[in-house]
């Protein structure tokens, strides 16, 4: 029997305000434990939470920027439950009545093309605290600045079918909050981060199967190879003739294997109540038109306006433009170098190679966007040749010199002067003549040797358009 996965993923993404959603305690990463804490975020007797308004407007942000319905009002719940690292013994979250409903995310993979994947809800909460397990000792100790940290968990619709759909949809989810500047998108620092619910069922028919959520997915990667165990074990069992059990089930990176963690919670588990110290939140339509008035251009925006303006392939348009950071550069090196394509082609290129090895972002990109349009200005006008770009570019990453500066003091200006082009191919020609001869017997393959000798007698820095043009003539090609 054939099965199809069904995968709805759970996205939390943790809002970008100075400040908690309920209290004034900062919300910056890494301080020492328990000092960005307060009675409110303590949830100490006789305290009262108040709406950081920030987080609401960052909300509605996100909501339009995926098509959502926003609710004109909406309410906060507490969700109880007992945890070490929930003070209150419950998490101010929405329910029944989210910020917003009904969105969507185009998404696009090799295997299946293009696919429109359903956002169910967007709402807002607050996040935990954290448990830090002592390696030594059995002891784990609790850290309470993240509780309270504005949240909005972002939730799908069941429309992924592969672990390959999953991970483009975070992807370009990472990209929209990104794009918006609501959250960094750092995985690694648990500012977003990924919950998946799969189930498998026989292919053809709608019902679902039962599913198993796996938590805490903190990577791309993580993701896809959470998922693929995750299907292939509920293959197998439903193979063996074995039920799915529905549970919640942790991703271990080292074994490469999710374990069962508890029962999957349901949401009368949860016991869900309109909290009684929070009011309804009622949102203004100017207000929501007056956002969307200030949104940025998002990235499929951006990726049809550059195939569509500026000639560019769907594929380079759209790695150019799937971090805002990334299409910022591009832009900016326009203003320098007026040619989409080669910039482009360098950006993805050796600029994008040189970061990867170096294990940095584009923001710390030591070539900047006009010291790279410059380099790409002396290729054009024939001051130096691209392979002799490459080594002033690797010049240009390592010092931070201007591309003229380096060209100058190494002396790699392109010998385009036809006279003396011509003085050293007369030299060449004069020197290998059964050559000469077996080229104008028909060996024209040997056009390559003429040229690779005359960049050797110059070094590298004769004009390879010239070269050519001077030796047709001379061989009467």
């Amino acid at each position: 029997m054939e099965f199809e996965p069904v995968i709805g993923l759970e996205v939390h993404a943790q809002l970008k305000t100075r400040t908690k959603i309920f209290c004034g305690c900062s919300t910056a990463f890494g301080a020492p434990p328990n000092t960005h804490v307060c009675p409110v975020c303590l949830g100490l007797p006789g305290v009262l939470p108040v709406l950081n308004r920030e987080v609401l407007s960052f909300s509605i942000r996100m909501a339009l920027a995926t098509g959502c319905r926003i609710n004109r009002e909406s309410r906060f719940a507490r969700k109880n439950y007992f945890y070490p690292d929930l003070p209150k013994g419950y998490q101010i979250s929405q329910y029944e009545r989210p910020i917003a409903e009904h969105g969507r995310i185009t998404i696009e993979t090799a295997e299946a093309g293009t696919a429109t994947v359903g956002i169910t809800r967007i709402h807002m909460e607050e996040d935990a605290g954290k448990l830090v397990h002592d390696p030594d000792r059995p002891v784990s100790r609790v850290d309470l600045n993240r509780t309270g940290v504005p949240l909005i968990e972002i939730v799908s619709e069941p429309d992924l079918r592969s672990p390959e759909q999953a991970g483009a949809y975070l992807r370009k989810l990472r990209a929209v909050v990104r794009y918006l500047e609501i959250c960094d998108g750092n995985l690694e620092e648990g500012s977003f981060r990924c919950d998946a619910n799969v189930s498998l069922r026989p292919r053809g028919t709608a019902a679902f199967g039962t599913r198993a959520e796996i938590k805490n997915l903190n990577s791309f990667r993580n993701v896809e190879r959470a998922l693929h165990y995750e299907i292939e074990r509920q293959r197998e069992r439903l193979l063996d003739g074995e039920t799915v059990v529905q549970e919640t089930r942790l991703w271990d990176p080292d074994k490469n294997r999710t374990f069962s963690m508890r029962g999957k919670e349901e949401a009368h588990d949860y016991r869900y109540f309109p909290d009684p110290d929070l009011l309804p939140v009622v949102i203004d339509t100017e207000w929501i038109e007056a956002i969307r008035a200030a949104l940025p251009e998002l990235p499929d925006a951006r990726q049809n306006r550059y195939v569509r303006e500026l000639g560019l392939s769907a594929e380079d348009a759209g790695r150019l433009a799937a971090a805002r950071e990334t299409g910022d550069y591009f832009e900016a090196g326009l203003e320098v170098f007026s040619q989409p394509k080669p910039l482009a082609n360098w950006i993805l290129g050796d600029l994008a190679a040189h970061l990867n090895a170096a294990g940095k972002d584009i923001e710390e990109a030591p070539v900047t966007p006009s010291q790279l349009g410059r380099l790409l200005q002396l290729i054009d006008e024939g001051t130096i040749s691209g392979k002799i770009a490459k080594s002033v570019f690797e010049r240009m990453a390592a010092t931070g010199q201007d591309p003229d500066v380096i060209v100058e003091a190494q002396g790699l200006r392109q010998m385009s002067d036809t006279s003396e082009l011509e003085a050293v191919i007369d030299r060449i020609l004069a020197e290998a003549p059964d050559e000469v001869a077996a080229f104008r017997n028909g060996k024209t393959k040997l056009m390559g040797f003429f040229v690779g000798q005359v960049m050797k007698a110059t070094r590298g820095k004769a004009n390879p358009r010239k070269v050519n043009a001077i030796l047709t003539e001379k061989l009467g090609a």
